[in-house]
């Protein structure tokens, strides 16, 4: 694999010329700490845990980069981001190469991407229905020309997801939905990506994510998945002690946990029903 490729985003830092405001997510731990924070490699994790802060350092870089969401609208008109958006304004993002390609995905975006997409199926389907009803006794050419933009709008889902994003296991959809929105020589920016997949779809994952390195893609990826964090060559950056610690795979607690309850889950299930 080669590290050099794929790094388009070299650092951030937080502009400190003035003091910070108060509130969140200034008061955010992770935030104060933050001076400058440079990406050496293609693929870098955000861990620990809830509310430590990976989520928020994750949005506010979304946010300065101008990313795109699930279903490609931009951060800047989602209104569950408007705090995050005040925090962005205070980053300065540095580039080896300034791209405009890629994504900022959350597991519930996906859901209700998912969900947007079979309702909109499903309501050119009905179109189409009416339309043959009402045009029944109409030439064929009037017919051709009702159905034209339903049968676009359609044939773009279809020719993207298939049967529909609905219609396969919330792993298969998320891994469908994620190839087929790649372009490579991207800025990738995911939040908890493990949510959707069973641990058999998140090695698949990891097989995606080499693919699309290779492709020049770059990611940012916060996680609690010891299996999405062993991806090879890739900085872990830990955020419990309320800072951006390097570590090593092996002295993560997710892992020293997750591999201690699986070698004897008869003394953890012991300690915590006792």
């Amino acid at each position: 694999m080669q590290q050099s490729l794929g790094i388009h985003l070299r650092s951030i830092a937080l502009r400190r010329t003035l003091p910070l405001p108060e509130g969140f997510p200034f008061n955010v731990p992770v935030v104060q700490s933050l001076e400058e924070l440079e990406f050496t490699t293609p693929v870098t994790f955000f861990v620990g845990e809830n509310g430590c802060g990976k989520s928020t350092l994750l949005e506010a870089i979304a946010c300065a980069a101008g990313s795109v969401t699930a279903g490609s609208q931009g951060v800047d008109r989602d209104s569950t981001l408007s705090s995050i958006r005040e925090l962005s304004k205070w980053l300065r993002l540095t580039w080896t190469i300034r791209t405009r390609k890629g994504f900022f995905l959350r597991a519930e975006d996906f859901f209700g991407y998912a969900r947007r997409m079979a309702m909109l199926r499903e309501e050119m389907q009905r179109e189409l229905e009416r339309v043959d009803q009402e045009y029944k006794d109409r030439s064929r050419t009037a017919q051709m020309y009702a159905r034209a933009a339903y049968e676009s709008q359609l044939g773009a889902i279809e020719g993207r997801y298939g049967e529909g994003l609905d219609a396969r296991s919330h792993g298969e959809a998320f891994l469908d939905f994620f190839q087929s929105r790649f372009v490579r020589g991207g800025l990738y920016l995911l939040d908890e990506p493990e949510a959707p997949l069973s641990p058999l779809r998140q090695m698949s994952f990891l097989v995606l994510l080499k693919d699309m390195v290779e492709q020049d893609a770059q990611f940012i990826i916060a996680t609690h998945s010891p299996i999405i964090m062993a991806f090879p060559g890739a900085t872990i950056l830990d955020m419990d002690t309320g800072a951006l610690e390097p570590v090593e795979y092996e002295t993560l607690e997710h892992v020293r946990i997750t591999k201690g309850f699986l070698n004897h889950p008869e003394r953890y299930l012991g300690r915590l029903f006792e």
